[in-house]
């Protein structure tokens, strides 16, 4: 079983940003994918950022050149820094990690941008 602990999620002005963080602990060896995912209310959830092991990135274009999202595999963390906060990045933030076909989330994080 792999853990997943969001943090970093807030309340912040649009134009403004925030880091989110995802520490990953129990059965980590073999993480493969790890991807953030957005849930807006009423809306499904989507995908935002993902990343391989290797560090190679995918953005959907909706936060592409806005979100980056990067993983240190020493600290079995992945990190999402969203620049340019839009009202309509509102959402809880979930971490997602698949493991040999196995696939793992996060509770989540609020994130609440003010126009």
């Amino acid at each position: 079983q792999v853990q997943l602990v969001e943090s970093g999620g807030g309340l912040v002005q649009a134009g403004g940003s925030l880091r989110l963080s995802c520490v990953a602990s129990g059965s980590t060896f073999g993480i493969g994918t790890i991807g953030w995912y957005r849930q807006a209310p009423g809306k499904q959830r989507e995908l935002v950022a993902s990343v391989i092991y290797n560090g190679d990135a995918n953005y959907p274009d909706s936060v592409k050149g806005r979100f980056t999202i990067s993983r240190d595999n020493a600290k079995n963390t992945v990190y999402l820094q969203m620049n340019s906060l839009k009202p309509e990045d509102t959402a809880v933030y979930y971490c997602n990690a698949r493991r040999w076909g196995a696939e793992f989330w996060g509770q989540g994080t609020q994130v609440t941008v003010s126009s």
